[in-house]
């Protein structure tokens, strides 16, 4: 699988998972599983959304 987010984008998603699922699970709520999402998506490094809409975050190897 090609990754397609990069470094910033990656920490903002698992950052913005979590956080959506604390406040959920804070109101006893199984909306809290909205959170794996971007928590996923940012651990693995590839979103299908993006894949679909041909959006590539990861910054070009300047070798």
């Amino acid at each position: 699988m090609k990754t397609n987010l990069g470094m910033t984008d990656r920490v903002i998603r698992m950052f913005l998972g979590i956080s959506v699922a604390m406040v959920f699970i804070y109101h006893g709520s199984i909306w809290a599983l909205l959170g794996l999402i971007p928590f996923i998506t940012g651990i693995i490094g590839n979103c299908p959304l993006y894949n679909i809409m041909g959006i590539n975050t990861v910054e070009a190897d300047h070798s």
